[in-house]
């Protein structure tokens, strides 16, 4: 499109900002310079003002966080780095510490990050950190029995409570703030993009230290690992949750498009795969190591269901469709994975393991049936996309509450075995 054609173009639609943003997306160098040149004679309209603002906005230091945000960001990374460092400092068991503590080591620094950002009132700060020294006392007093179920389910679902914990300081301290918390998933997944980058960065520059030290004969390998890499590690979900909030731009259309991309793929590979398990023969209901991969392919798929939704705001009937057909098959797999643990329970007793994958199953195939009608609802024009996006928070509490269950209750439920 030439200057005068485009410049035509903006002209005639200043007044329809959808109109404004296809031409801009169309072309964004030659939409900035043309609308640059025309301002002048547009001053005294709000959404020219608006565009000039957004075309030509620069990030200053405030965009890297104030002084106070900066600072904390430091002192945190140090004290979650000492955290991880206590089981060498106070010669205590690595193993036992870090599957009982390896939630306390972040969490608590990201929920004090969002309570004093969002001004959470005294009285549930004090709520928050007393759970939290309620829920380390207790997961640090399980009885050390070998084997113990109920310990390591209560271990891998503490992170989970603590996960709740950091939702409600992300909506302000309150469990009823409906616009925060489809807001909370898209900054888990933007929070996982980010974290990945900078461990592929962190990786990329570990190797390259080690291997410049070796290059002058230092085998520095035992004191990188022990001192820098662990220390680094508890600091990135620190650091990328800074990120997230000082720089939102960074990593907010990276999410979308790995959406956009893997849930087709995602698609293709359940109904595959279900296809595959009849023509193979393999049976979830007597081989217990599928039923644990099955399973764990019902929970990615999920997440990424709901970052597809989370993350991106469909406009096209194929992209709705191919949302609503992939909730539909993870329904089936959710079905087939369900009546698999109800034929194990039913043929070989009741165990912690079978009980907590039972009620994490039931739970998430209503929450998946409760998506699927939604999406069909919106294809069928009955209703907008921001009541599937709510929809996806809609049962946060009751995977909170059941993780404080399993996390709490089964220990003393199955004598600690």
């Amino acid at each position: 499109m030439d200057t005068n054609r485009m410049q035509e173009e903006i002209l005639l639609n200043i007044g329809s900002p959808r109109q404004l943003e296809t031409l801009y997306r169309r072309n964004r160098s030659a939409f900035k310079a043309n609308f640059d040149a025309l301002y002048p004679q547009l001053t005294g309209n709000l959404l020219a003002q608006a565009w000039h603002q957004r075309l030509n906005h620069s990030a200053d230091a405030s965009s890297w966080g104030t002084p106070p945000e900066r600072l904390f960001v430091v002192v945190a990374s140090l004290l979650a780095a000492l955290l991880a460092k206590l089981p060498e400092i106070l010669s205590l068991n690595e193993a036992d510490y870090f599957i009982r503590n390896v939630g306390f080591i972040v969490f608590p620094f990201l929920i004090a990050w969002f309570a004093w950002k969002n001004r959470i009132s005294p009285k549930t700060g004090m709520w928050l950190a007393g759970f939290m020294l309620m829920a380390a006392w207790f997961i640090n007093t399980l009885p050390r029995t070998q084997p113990s179920d109920t310990l390591i389910l209560s271990c891998l679902h503490l992170p989970l409570c603590l996960w709740w914990l950091l939702g409600v300081a992300f909506s302000g301290g309150t469990l009823r703030n409906n616009l925060s918390w489809p807001g909370f998933l898209r900054y888990n997944g933007e929070l996982a993009v980010l974290t990945a980058v900078l461990l592929l960065a962190g990786g990329l520059t570990s190797g390259l230290t080690i291997a410049l030290f070796q290059l002058i004969g230092w085998r520095i390998q035992p004191f990188y690992f022990t001192y820098v890499v662990v220390c680094g590690l508890a600091a990135v979900p620190i650091a990328g949750t800074f990120l997230t909030q000082t720089q939102p731009t960074l990593v907010s259309g990276v999410a979308p498009v790995i959406a956009k991309l893997f849930s087709p793929l995602a698609l293709i590979m359940l109904v595959v795969y279900l296809a595959a398990m009849v023509f193979f023969g393999k049976n979830p209901y007597q081989d217990r190591e599928f039923l644990l991969l099955f399973n764990a392919l019902l929970i990615g798929v999920m997440a990424l269901i709901f970052f597809s939704v989370a993350e991106t705001t469909p406009t096209n009937r194929a992209q709705l469709v191919m949302l609503s057909l992939l909730a539909i098959v993870t329904v089936v797999v959710n079905g087939i994975a369900l009546s698999a643990i109800l034929f194990r329970i039913s043929t070989w007793g009741l165990t912690p393991n079978r009980a907590a994958v039972l009620g994490a199953n039931m739970l998430m195939l209503s929450h998946l049936i409760y998506i699927g009608a939604r999406l069909i609802r919106v294809l069928a024009q009955r209703t907008g996309l921001s009541a599937v996006s709510r929809s996806l928070a809609l049962f946060l509490p009751f995977y909170a509450a059941w993780s404080g269950i399993v996390t709490f209750l089964f220990p003393l439920l199955f004598g600690f075995r």
